[in-house]
């Protein structure tokens, strides 16, 4: 019974770092979506290019910004693909801790 208790624990702690990783990828995710819509608007610009930096909007070069831009959403890349790389052995160890458990529940049926 307590090797149960302690497994449904653990399963828990580990649900609770998966939700936290999702909820992690999808406000990357978020931010990248915003990134590429503003990519796109720098690049359809015709006028001046302003860049918000605290209270102050600051003009900015139109090439330079859309480095910024790309740069960031290679960033934003890089952390989503690292959280996906957490994220699957974390799900693998869950659906075990899972599968055990359940097995558990059916011999003492």
């Amino acid at each position: 019974m307590e090797d149960k208790n302690q497994k449904i624990q653990e399963m828990q702690m580990l649900e609770q770092n998966l939700q936290n990783l999702l909820m992690q990828k999808q406000a990357f995710q978020m931010e990248i979506s915003e990134t590429i819509a503003a990519l796109k608007e720098v690049e359809t610009s015709k006028d001046k290019v302003f860049k918000v930096i605290g209270q102050l909007m600051i003009e900015t070069e139109k090439g330079k910004m859309q480095e910024e831009l790309k740069a960031k959403e290679k960033i934003l890349e890089t952390r989503i693909n690292a959280i996906k790389k957490q994220e699957a052995p974390l799900t693998e160890q869950l659906e075990k801790f899972r599968e055990e458990l359940m097995k558990e529940m059916n011999k003492k049926e």
